[in-house]
Order: structure tokens, then sequence, then C-alpha cells
């Protein structure tokens, strides 16, 4: 069958070249965790830097515009994409360093990230605890910079592994080439030298420091600490704790379509912040190192009434006011006609303009 010729049926896969399989047709509902309809027209599965290379070796498809998906935890499918999908699926867990001061893990890029932080428990490894349950895939992780209950994965990374889409060559970058900032990376940024849609993470190694020491500052962390009594918790507590907040907050992809916190909490200044609490003293706000305060995104919106409110078929979750949920059948535009009358009003009451996490295709 030559490259070019389509499958019989739409979803199958055929074989461009004997070494790389290409899907046509490909459903990608069940790989945003969203549940939003959306085609993939061609859909190429990796799972090693070496198949990375053949996608971008192949006469056909190396020069085709690609898109990188993980677990599909960050995307708001608003169209079908028209580019080659790649999936990665890269596996792997295990340690590659250890001295006195660190251990140094690795995983895979399609691994999920929650098997990760689990994994790492298990083998005695403390660390990632406070990032328990993320949502999402270990390669979609430096993407986002994610984090929660105050640790980012900036705060526990070594280093990644990246093959060049337009090379084929695998490249090693540390924190300072992945230029991470609150939710963003190099690999969200289009302008010059930036790596968005140029490059696919392949590994991640993590360094957790020696000895370990428990990040227990987020209020609500505190407030178990005070129910519990437990004043000097363990990684295994604080994990326990994490998946517990989480769950009562956020409802599970697997039943409810959601990308987790759909806004980025802002940060705004201090005289701003001292403008707003004069206005609504209740506000939630987190003082910063730089002198900066960051704000609770959820709380804005809770305040001007959304929680529980719906546009269609996508709604504002109604235990946690940052999470926008598919309740059945809703589209990327529902979504997005949600987010952006949530956004019209935070900022009309607060002054103040929500940027969204996810990425819209």
């Amino acid at each position: 069958m030559p490259a070019s010729a389509p499958p019989t049926q739409p979803g199958s896969a055929w074989k461009s070249s004997p070494a790389l399989m290409v899907e046509e047709g490909v459903s990608l509902r069940t790989l945003n965790t969203l549940g939003l309809p959306a085609v993939a027209a061609h859909l190429v599965r990796v799972d090693s830097e070496a198949a990375v290379r053949r996608v971008v070796d192949h006469p056909q498809w190396g020069r085709a515009p690609k898109m990188v998906l993980g677990g599909g935890s960050n995307l708001v499918f608003t169209r079908d994409p028209s580019a080659l999908v790649v999936k990665v699926e890269v596996p792997g867990l295990r340690v590659v360093h250890e001295d006195a001061h660190a251990v140094i893990v690795e995983a895979g890029a399609g691994v999920d990230w929650h098997e990760l932080v689990q994994w790492t428990l298990a083998q005695g490894l403390p660390g990632l605890e406070n990032m328990a349950l993320i949502p999402g895939t270990v390669g979609a992780a430096p993407v986002q910079n994610i984090g929660a209950y105050g640790v980012e994965l900036k705060d526990r990374f070594h280093s990644l592994v990246a093959v060049d889409l337009i090379t084929g060559r695998t490249v090693e970058l540390d924190a300072q080439a992945c230029a991470f900032a609150y939710r963003d990376s190099v690999f969200k940024q289009t302008g010059f030298g930036g790596l968005a849609g140029k490059s696919v993470i392949t590994r991640v190694r993590l360094r957790l420091p020696k000895p370990w020491q428990p990040v227990v500052g987020y209020l609500d962390l505190q407030r178990r600490i005070e129910d519990t009594g437990v004043t000097d918790p363990s990684a295994e507590q604080i994990f326990d704790w994490v998946c517990a907040i989480r769950r009562a907050k956020l409802p599970d992809p697997a039943v409810l379509g959601n990308v987790g916190s759909f806004f980025k909490n802002p940060v705004v200044s201090a005289e701003q912040c001292r403008d707003i609490i004069a206005r609504d003293p209740g506000i939630v706000h987190y003082p910063l190192d730089d002198g900066t305060v960051k704000l609770a995104a959820g709380w804005l919106i809770d305040a001007c009434g959304w929680k529980g409110r719906s546009v269609g078929r996508a709604g504002v979750y109604d235990k946690q006011a940052l999470v926008l949920v598919n309740r059945g059948g809703a589209t990327g535009a529902e979504v997005l006609t949600l987010a952006r009358a949530i956004q019209t009003s935070v900022y009309e009451r607060f002054g103040i303009r929500l940027e969204p996490e996810p990425q819209v295709i």
C-alpha cells in the first residue's frame, strides 16, 4: 500500500513505511480529560527517542506540522487538529543517581504523573508528595511547570531529554534552559527561542533532596495539622492529606470531564492586594517572597457567583469554582464561552484578568 493511501475504516491503522505506524481518523474524546469531541486526521504513537526520530526522518510526515499529546489533561479542543498528532507513550521508572545530597529519578514521558509520585514513595524516596493526584503525564509536567500545595515541578527538577522535531537530535535541558515560570516554560512559548511544537519531551529527571523536609505551609495542609494534631507529618501522611483534599475539591476526570484548575491564580502587587482587601476583606491571598501577592482565582470566581452555574453543557464545579466541567456532551466552544464569561465578571468586579491554564486548540 502506498504511503498516501487511505485506510478502509476511519480510525484504523496502516503502515506508511515498514518502521512507522500511523492511524487515521482517531477520536480524541477519550484522550483529553475534558472529554471534548475532536478527531485527529493522523496520529502516531511514540515510545522512545528512536520512535520520534522515525517520525522526523519520514519523507511524508517529517515535514508535516505536529501536535504533541500527552495525557490530554491541559487541552481544550474547539476543532479537529489538522497537524499530525504525536501521542507520547514513553515508559520507564528508575533511579539514575544517589549521593549524600539527593536522589535523581528518571521517568518516561508517557508515565502517569500520579503513578510516579506513588512509585517514589514506595521506593522510600519522598519529595513529590505535595503534587499527588495532579492529572496528566510526566512529559507534560515541565511544559506546564505543574505545582500544588507549596511545591512546583521546578523545585524538584533536574533535567529532561527531548527530541528536536526539525533535526531529530536528542538534547538534554536543565532548569535554566527550560525557563520555568508560574505554570509556564519554554515549551509553551512560541516566540524566538520558544520550543512550543518544536520538540518532544521523552524523559524527565527529578532531584529529590536529602534530607527530606516537609512542605506544609499551604493553608489546607495547616488545617490538616490542626485537625489531626500531627505536627511532624511523614511524606506518606502529606500524600494522604493531599489526595483527600484534592478528591474533596476536584472531580475525577473519568466521571466528570475537567482539566483541574482552569485558571491561573493571578499575581498582583501588594498595593493592588490592599485595595482589594479594603473592598473584600475575605479574599484568599498568599504573600510571595518577591513582595507580590498571589490571589486565589477560585475565590474570585466564587465571589462573582459562578460556582455551580452552567453555559450550555459546560459548567463550574459546585465544590470548587476554579474547575470547569463537562456536564455531558459539551463542546469546546461551550467551555470557552463559559470561561470568557467568568473572565468578564472577575474583571468587572476586581479589575483582574484571569488567564486560562489549558492550551486551546
